[in-house]
């Protein structure tokens, strides 16, 4: 395999079938890395709609295959295109191997799907590890529940693919917080590839938040409202609208991004709402809501992984509003966050009285920060992925460095 270190490249897969957790995740490690190496060019095969709506630093490019989205079944269909989804994804894995092949990388790195959606990835993993490429999968701090996702994998065939093809497994998180493969009955060679990174720290960048219209001060302190990519945030951001319309004396003003996939009924309804009130802003989307983090006093979320790093990144009181389905992801992590003192939960048992969320609220600003917890390392993921692929491109180093492992068996 060739190895010149003036022209490594670095191909990330995402398969990002709905949402925007994925994209994000993937951006930030390829915008760490390329900061880090001079020499590193990384491209993203994602089937994000929205992934043209992102900056990419130089030496970061995309390729966009067709997109899918998943039915309230558990089934995917065609996103645009009218064509059957055999069809679709055939096309899609065609893509992907021929991208792979004329990209030829040096390191293949996939997020969570260990075979890509339906198993479109694995072709172009087997041809990789054929020709050397070391083959990495990257997994979030929790996935599922353990039972469901033990099922999930037994129906994909997942394990024998962490056995075989893949080189090494990076956990984006900490065991003493959360460990996605925890009661999943899982072979020693395959926990002996497991790398806990720590949580994906996030800088601020350097845009304008004036940008956004705001019915009230420029500088006057806000709590950020965000459901993420917004496809099941419509509880969330309805909740928060009815406490500000409750309380119209709650005393900080907030501003609500709806995100990219709130249907666009829901959107105008909660715009409408939000112009009524003088402490309420919102907008749809905003590609560096870092920045609206960094300078809010509080954050209200979902709960999902990229906003949770934001949250410990920017050290901001959080409250979390964790979703249940289709996947305990986010409950798992607001519960266990709770229980350490990292953020507060407030779980939507269906009874979202505006007393309760316009309480919430209030107290927010007054909660404790994340650093007030002391853990080592909680936040040295992207460092440690940094020195990871400095160890598979360094030219006397044919196998990754182990920087910051955690042994799971300790």
């Amino acid at each position: 395999m060739k190895r010149n270190s003036r022209h490594a490249r670095l191909l990330i897969y995402s398969h990002d079938s709905f949402g925007l957790g994925h994209l994000r995740r993937c951006s930030a490690i390829a915008h760490s890395l390329v900061g880090h190496r001079k020499d590193l060019s990384v491209l993203i095969l994602s089937g994000s709609p929205i992934i043209g709506s992102f900056d990419f630093r130089n030496r970061v490019d995309f390729v966009r295959v067709p997109g899918v989205i998943k039915l309230r079944g558990g089934d995917y269909t065609s996103l645009n295109l009218e064509m059957g989804i055999d069809e679709l994804l055939a096309m899609r894995a065609s893509i992907i191997r021929h991208t792979a092949e004329v990209f030829a990388p040096d390191i293949m790195l996939v997020d969570k799907e260990p075979l890509g959606l339906r198993g479109e990835v694995k072709e172009t993993l087997a041809m990789l590890k054929a020709k050397g490429v070391p083959l990495v999968l990257g997994l979030r701090d929790v996935i599922d529940d353990s039972e469901v996702l033990a099922d999930e994998w037994a129906r994909k065939n997942a394990l024998p693919a962490l056995e075989a093809l893949y080189d090494h497994i990076w956990i984006y998180g900490l065991p003493e917080i959360l460990d996605p493969l925890q009661g999943i009955a899982i072979p020693q060679s395959v926990q002996d590839k497991v790398t806990f990174t720590g949580y994906l720290r996030r800088g601020r960048t350097t845009e304008n938040l004036r940008s956004i219209p705001l019915p009230f001060g420029p500088n006057e302190p806000y709590i950020l409202v965000t459901p993420g990519g917004g496809g099941d945030g419509g509880n969330l951001i309805d909740w928060v609208l009815r406490a500000y319309e409750h309380d119209s004396k709650l005393p900080y003003p907030a501003i609500l991004v709806l995100g990219p996939f709130m249907h666009g009924n829901l959107q105008s309804e909660f715009m409408d709402r939000a112009r009524r009130l003088d402490s309420v802003a919102a907008i749809t989307f905003d590609a560096h809501v870092e920045r609206l983090v960094a300078d809010a006093i509080g954050v209200v979320a979902m709960g999902g992984y990229n906003l949770f790093c934001e949250i410990l990144s920017f050290d901001k009181p959080g409250l979390i509003v964790p979703r249940t389905v289709p996947r305990m992801e986010q409950y798992i992590r607001a519960a266990r966050a709770q229980e350490l003192g990292l953020v507060r939960m407030l779980p939507d048992g269906g009874n979202r009285s505006p007393e309760i969320m316009a309480a919430a609220i209030r107290e927010l600003p007054q909660s404790p920060r994340p650093s007030s917890v002391r853990m080592p390392a909680l936040l040295d993921g992207l460092s440690v992925i940094n020195g990871m692929i400095d160890g598979w491109l360094t030219p006397r180093h044919r196998t990754p460095a182990k920087l910051s492992v955690v042994n799971r068996n300790e």
